[in-house]
């Protein structure tokens, strides 16, 4: 009868449920499934877990009058109530799983009053449970026979951080002890060791802040230890590794915990090992082939060094192993022997041995194998493919090399991910890959295939969903035939076919499922056809192209796209509505005409209609955009003023790029309070007024550009906090006085680029300001480039550039080097004495203090510039020799320190026996090579007229290729095209600067060879 009743009174989903759906009341109830009875028929077990359960089981007076009721399991239902207090009903009740059971609030005091309690499980990973009153104290002092306790997820209060000692006391006998996510705070206290039944402890998730206690080490019968994610320093003892039960450690994370692993002993009794996201580091002891049981080993993002021990392959019970993100080196050990391998993970290291075909001997089980971002090298082994269970390969960015030959695909037939893309591959596609039917992920991109691949034999890889064969030497047909129609494939949802010769849009309206697509960098010309937008896209780019125009009629706004790239086309016209949806939208580099739209980046995180026609006002609609990051709109014929609401309403606006227009009229003063501007890019334009002062809301501002102008103003004193201000350009402006602010001697920490030239700056240079300036001392090689990373929805980042001037040449930096550093203070009206300090800054590379009033000696100190490629102290009213020291700057190739007051004999040797007269003419007092003055010092010798030709002959050779002396060799052929050629500037700094940092951080390490 109770049974029935109990039936009746649950509500349950009968189309999930695998029990209650079956209990029939004409059968004994002890027979039912989930109900167990003892020898005189009293139900002494309910497991009804998983029985999707819902409703208030409090109501439920049969479930409660169980008398001889031990063990209880609801767990993973839906109940949404809060937990009932009659439980304390049951009082013979041993084990209690309400765990993830849709229970909510407060944990009632009567559970602590089951003492008969041996298990007790509350965990709740989905609504929240707490232990605030009672607290973890009073729930478990009377549970003195608790042998299991799980409250994972539960919020336990704490205040006193005193938790250990309440179980320390309460629960003699605990084993298994799961408190993860309970938001738990304090270090861990040494009574828990008085727990020595403990077998089972995991601590996951919670705010431990400590130093991880050696006190483990004490636990005798310790098989499970788990503190992932607790936020533990320090080094973790290498005595808890050799604890002899030990099975289980997890201690990943933790990225503060350095450590190192020790030696293990003869057959450890691990089993899982993971250190995932720690700071762990050395090299791996050969004794870890000890550990015979060893399963998994999770060594991942840590800092790894050595090679990898070839005892690896003695681990016969090894299925997982991830040891990517370390700095291994060296050769791949050979895991033939370790037959139950089925997950091998080692990219991200630095292995660069031969890649031998017998690593892979009998690893049967062999599923998922990462060998990514390392430098390994020779011929892919395709025996590789002949491993039955393989699934996913992932070779990418390696440099394997040499033609792919064919091969064998009798048992490929699991293959589903192959990614070869990045390497140094060459010849033809093998045929073999085409025949590989269950593939669904294939990347070929970037390596040296060439040939002509043909699509349409690509038609047995029906499982296809990605497909990638971008930036090779391949031509891809579409079809043979006349029409450019693609053969079908059904499953094919990205394809990426960028920089492979294709000469027309392909017919793509087959590709139901088709969401990505890349075609940029072809030679496709005439229309866009006008069926792409009805295709249902969530990305497409077709930049760098010869595209005209779009096929008309088009509807671009009612597409799915969230991604429309169409650059570097010309494309002519008035500008189309990007997508409703769109966040990121690329218009820029074409021929649009016309005014911009209204509704443009209302939904969009990335705007860019830079380097086009187009005229007119920017619209005030702008401002009502609500996640705008980037808005550039440079390079066009704009007129009118920036609209106040433009920088008052777009908090989330981090790049504002409106250089070069016709913008007129005042900065407006609106800027939010909550500015997040990173990039600030106003030059070139026909602004007037001041710099606004509200631009000190910008606390995050990197790159501010109000060059070419005519701002009225004095130095932007309301900047000088900004720690965060990397490239400062005021340049060819009205800005006046001082350059030092009120009651601050030191800013700009991060600066590198400085250029406040052709103003009306006067006064002293202050020490102490220059000092301050660690962005030209440190070594900052943490990012390569200077850019703005946006967040949503997806992550991307907009390429910061700017135009700097050496040697009265402008050179567009197309990607801003965190190594390149400068200060153009020319053509103002500073006075007084160079500053010693000035030399401080090592790392510099352009000075230029030109066409002002400077007085005293050249500061002997600018000899410490070991970087300083370019200086001009031109047209000043400098005095003194030229210090001895500057002889040393062997990387220096432009040198000014024309027309000042210098005297004296010309230092020689290095790199001033190649810079012309011109570079110290207009100092009278001068003399020696290369004036045509001698110095009366020179042993009464008279230079002749033949020598004087021969070597003015021989100055500019010298001038710019700066021969045969230290690093300088051969620099003139790289500046001096960059100088007095436009594109070839733009060449060098698109596609050398890898080249260039390479350079200056040899220079850095002291390698000047």
């Amino acid at each position: 009868m109770f049974m029935k009743s109990l039936k009746n009174n649950l509500i349950f989903d009968s189309s999930s449920s695998t029990k209650l759906v079956h209990w029939n009341q004409n059968v004994d109830c002890c027979n039912w499934n989930g109900i167990a009875c003892d020898s005189s028929g009293h139900v002494i077990s309910l497991e009804l877990d998983n029985e999707s359960i819902n409703g208030w089981i409090e109501n439920s007076t049969t479930l409660f009058s169980f008398q001889y009721l031990e063990r209880l399991n609801l767990a993973y239902n839906s109940f949404f109530y809060p937990l009932p207090e009659q439980l304390v009903n049951l009082t013979r009740l041993a084990y209690l799983n309400f765990s993830n059971a849709g229970f909510f609030g407060q944990i009632p005091h009567e559970i602590s009053k089951i003492r008969s309690l041996v298990s007790l499980d509350l965990s709740s990973e989905f609504l929240p449970l707490k232990l605030e009153d009672p607290n973890l104290e009073i729930l478990v002092q009377n549970l003195t026979s608790l042998k299991e306790l799980y409250l994972d997820g539960v919020w336990i209060s704490n205040h006193t951080n005193d938790w250990w000692g309440s179980l320390s006391q309460s629960l003699p006998n605990i084993r298994n002890l799961s408190l993860r996510y309970c938001d738990l705070s304090g270090s861990l206290n040494p009574t828990l060791t008085q727990l020595q039944s403990l077998s089972v402890l995991r601590l996951d998730g919670n705010n431990l802040s400590t130093i991880a206690p050696d006190f483990f080490a004490n636990f005798k019968s310790l098989t499970v230890l788990t503190l992932s994610s607790c936020n533990l320093e320090g080094s973790f003892p290498e005595t808890i590794f050799q604890v002899p039960s030990l099975q289980y450690l997890d201690l990943s994370y933790n990225m503060l915990l350095k450590g190192k692993i020790p030696e293990f002993p003869f057959r450890g009794s691990f089993r899982t090992i993971i250190l995932r996201s720690s700071s762990f580091s050395g090299s791996l002891p050969n004794s870890i082939g000890n550990l015979s049981m060893l399963s998994i080993i999770d060594l991942s993002n840590c800092n790894f060094t050595g090679s990898i021990p070839y005892t690896i392959a003695n681990l016969m019970e090894l299925s997982h192993l991830d040891f990517s993100m370390n700095f291994f080196f060296g050769s791949i050990p050979v895991f033939r022997t370790s037959k139950k391998l089925a997950y091998i993970d080692l990219s991200h290291n630095s292995l660069n041995d031969s890649f031998l075909s017998a690593n892979f001997e009998g690893l049967s089980n062999l599923s998922y194998f990462n060998l990514e971002y390392n430098s390994l090298t020779g011929s892919i082994p395709w025996s590789l493919f002949s491993l039955p269970s393989l699934k996913t390969v992932l070779l990418s960015n390696n440099k394997f090399s040499d033609q792919v030959d064919e091969f064998s695909t009798m048992n490929s037939y699991n293959l589903e991910t192959l990614d070869l893309s990045r390497n140094e591959l060459q010849g033809s596609i093998p045929q073999s890959l085409f025949k590989l039917e269950r593939l669904e992920d294939l990347s070929l991109s970037f390596n040296f295939f060439n040939g002509t691949i043909e699509l349409e034999k690509l038609q047995n890889l029906r499982n296809l969903r990605s497909l990638d064969l971008s930036y090779d030497n391949l031509s891809v047909v579409i079809r043979s035939s006349n029409n450019s129609e693609m053969p079908q494939f059904p499953n094919l949802i990205a394809l990426s076919l960028a920089s492979c010769n294709l000469h027309e849009f392909p017919n793509l309206m087959k590709q139901t499922k088709l969401t990505y697509l890349d075609l940029s960098k072809n030679k496709i010309t005439r229309e866009i056809p006008s069926w792409i937008w009805e295709m249902g896209l969530y990305h497409l780019n077709v930049s760098y192209n010869s595209l005209v125009d779009l096929q008309k009629p088009y509807n671009i706004t009612s597409s799915g796209l969230n991604e429309l790239d169409l650059h570097s086309n010309k494309l002519c016209g008035k500008l189309p509505l990007p997508p409703a949806y769109a966040y990121n939208v690329d218009y820029s580099s074409n021929n649009f005409q016309e005014t911009i739209p209204l509704g443009i980046g209302d939904s969009t995180s990335f705007v860019s209609l830079a380097n086009n026609n187009l005229t007119g006002v920017i619209p005030t609609s702008l401002c009502k955009a609500r996640y705008l990051e980037v808005l550039d709109l440079s390079g066009n014929f704009l007129s009118g003023g920036i609209p106040p609401c433009l920088l008052q309403n777009i908090e989330t606006l981090g790049v504002l790029n409106l250089g070069r227009n016709n913008i007129s009229g005042d900065i407006p003063d609106t800027i939010s309070a909550n500015c997040g501007l990173q990039t600030l890019d106003l030059s070139k334009n026909n602004l007037e007024g001041r710099i606004p002062t509200s631009l000190a809301n910008c606390k995050s501002l990197e790159v501010m550009n109000v060059g070419n102008n005519y701002i009225n103003d004095g130095f932007p004193c309301m900047m000088k906090n900004s720690s965060t201000l990397r490239v400062l350009i005021l340049r060819s402006n009205k800005f006046h006085g001082d350059i030092r602010c009120p009651g601050v001697d030191q800013s700009w920490p991060n600066i590198q680029i400085i250029d406040i030239a052709f103003n009306s700056f006067s006064g002293k240079l202050f020490p102490k300001s220059i000092e301050s300036w660690k962005g030209m001392t440190l070594n900052n090689n943490d990012q390569d480039h200077l850019q703005f990373n946006f967040i949503f929805p997806f992550s991307g980042y907009y390429q910061d550039t700017v135009t700097v001037t050496i040697k009265a040449q402008e050179m567009e930096l197309l990607k801003i080097l965190t190594v390149f550093t400068t200060i153009d203070f020319s053509s103002n009206n500073f006075e007084g004495e160079i500053p010693e300090t000035i030399g401080q800054l090592s790392m510099l590379y352009g000075l230029n203090l030109s066409h002002n009033s400077f007085t005293g000696t050249i500061p002997e100190s600018i000899g410490n510039l070991t970087q300083l490629g370019s200086l001009d102290l031109s047209r000043n009213q400098l005095t003194g020799e030229i210090p001895e020291k500057l002889t040393s700057l062997t990387f220096l190739s432009v040198l000014n320190l024309s027309y000042n007051k210098l005297v004296g004999k010309i230092p020689s040797g290095n790199q001033f026996q190649t810079f012309s007269a011109e570079s110290y003419e207009g100092n009278e007092r001068l003399c020696d090579f290369p004036l045509n003055t001698p110095c009366d010092h020179d042993n009464g010798q008279q230079v002749t007229q033949v020598q004087k030709e021969e070597q003015e002959s021989s100055d500019a050779v010298f001038y710019f290729i700066s021969a045969g002396v230290g690093f300088a060799v051969g620099l003139g052929f790289i500046f001096w095209p960059i100088m007095f050629c436009e594109r070839w500037r733009k060449c060098y700094y698109k596609h050398v600067d890898k080249f260039v940092l390479i350079i200056i951080r040899k220079l850095r390490s002291g390698d000047n060879h």
